[in-house]
C-alpha cells in the first residue's frame, strides 16, 4: 500500500506547512517557558513539557503524516485517527500546559466563564459523546467529508469538546476541585457507554454505511480534502480498492472495533490511574490519622 500512497506527492504525505505551524507552536511553548522560568512551579515542569510534546507529535501523526491520508482511503485508518486524536492527545495537552499558564488563559472572561461552564462533568461527557454520534451518521458524515470548511470546523468543534470531556478528570488546578475517586471512576465507565452505540452502529450494520469509502465517485472527491486537486488531476483513481483488498463492509467493521478497542485500552489505563492516585490518597489520610492519634495519646 506504501508503494500506491506514494502517487499522492509529498505534500498530501507529509503536511510540511502543518508540521512548520506545529514546530513554531513548540518554540513559542519553550519560550514562554524559559521566560517564566522561575514560575515554572514546581518538580512537574519536565514532565509538562514532555506531556506537551508528545501530544504536538501525535497530533502531527494523526494529522499531518500519511496516516490522515490512508483515514481518506480506508475506513479504519481514520477510526484509528478519531480514537487518538480525540481520546489521547487532549489529556496529554492539558497536562502538558503549566498551572500558571491555565490560570492564564482562564482569567481571561471571554475563554474562562464558557469553558467552566461547558467542563461540568455531566454536560461536557454527554456533549462529546452526542456530537461524535452525530458526525458519525451516514449522511452527516458524508456531507462534512466532503467539504473542507466543514470537515476541518467539524473536527476542531470535536476536539474541544474532547478537552471539556477529559478536564473534569485530568486538571491540574486544585481551586477548582475535582471528581472524587469514586466519581471519576463512574465518569470513565458513562463515558465508555455512551459511545458505545456508535461503534455498535459501525459495527453490526450489514451494508456499507460511507458513501466517502464505497463510492468510487464520491470517494475521489473527497479525497480532495487532502490531496491538491492539480495533483488528482494527473491520476487515475478508480476508488479505494486500489489502495486494500478489504471489501468496504470489513473495512467498516473493522474501524469501529478498533475505535472501541483503543478507547477501552486508553480508559483502562485511566482507571488504574485513578485507583492508583485513590489509593494513595487513603494510604495518606491513614497515616495522618494514626499520627493525629499519637500526637492526641502523646499529649495526654
Amino acid at each position: 500500500m506504501w508503494d500506491k500512497i506514494q502517487m499522492f506527492g509529498f505534500t498530501a504525505l507529509w503536511s510540511p506547512y502543518f508540521l512548520l505551524t506545529l514546530l513554531l507552536i513548540l518554540a513559542l511553548y519553550f519560550f514562554l517557558l524559559l521566560k517564566k522560568r522561575n514560575g515554572w512551579g514546581d518538580s512537574n515542569r519536565n514532565k509538562q513539557a514532555i506531556f506537551f510534546t508528545l501530544a504536538l507529535l501525535l497530533l502531527y501523526i494523526v494529522k499531518g503524516s500519511p496516516l490522515d491520508l490512508m483515514s481518506h482511503v480506508l475506513f479504519y485508518a481514520h477510526m484509528s485517527q478519531m480514537a487518538l486524536l480525540f481520546l489521547l492527545i487532549p489529556p496529554l495537552l492539558i497536562w502538558g500546559l503549566p498551572n500558571w499558564m491555565w490560570r492564564k488563559i482562564l482569567s481571561i472572561k471571554l475563554i474562562g466563564y464558557p469553558f467552566l461552564f461547558f467542563t461540568k462533568p455531566i454536560l461536557a461527557v454527554i456533549l462529546f459523546n452526542v456530537f461524535f454520534s452525530f458526525y458519525h451518521i451516514p449522511l452527516i458524515f458524508d456531507i462534512v467529508k466532503m467539504n473542507m470548511w466543514a470537515h476541518t470546523a467539524a473536527t476542531a468543534f470535536l476536539f474541544l469538546l474532547a478537552v471539556f470531556m477529559w478536564w473534569p478528570l485530568v486538571h491540574p488546578l486544585e481551586e477548582l476541585g475535582g471528581l472524587s475517586g469514586i466519581k471519576k471512576v463512574a465518569y470513565i465507565f458513562a463515558d465508555g457507554v455512551l459511545l458505545t452505540p456508535a461503534c455498535a452502529l459501525i459495527i453490526f450494520a450489514d451494508t456499507p454505511l460511507y458513501a466517502t469509502y464505497s463510492n468510487p465517485n464520491i470517494w475521489a472527491e473527497a479525497m480532495s480534502l487532502c490531496v491538491p486537486h492539480s495533483t488528482l488531476a494527473t491520476l487515475e483513481l478508480s476508488g479505494p480498492e486500489m489502495f486494500s483488498s478489504l471489501s468496504p463492509l470489513f473495512d467498516q467493521q473493522i474501524g469501529g472495533v478498533l475505535m472501541k478497542i483503543i478507547q477501552e485500552v486508553i480508559y483502562g489505563c485511566m482507571l488504574g490511574r485513578v485507583f492508583f492516585r485513590w489509593y494513595k490518597d487513603e494510604q495518606k489520610e491513614t497515616a495522618d490519622d494514626q499520627r493525629n492519634k499519637q500526637a492526641a495519646l502523646t499529649i495526654k
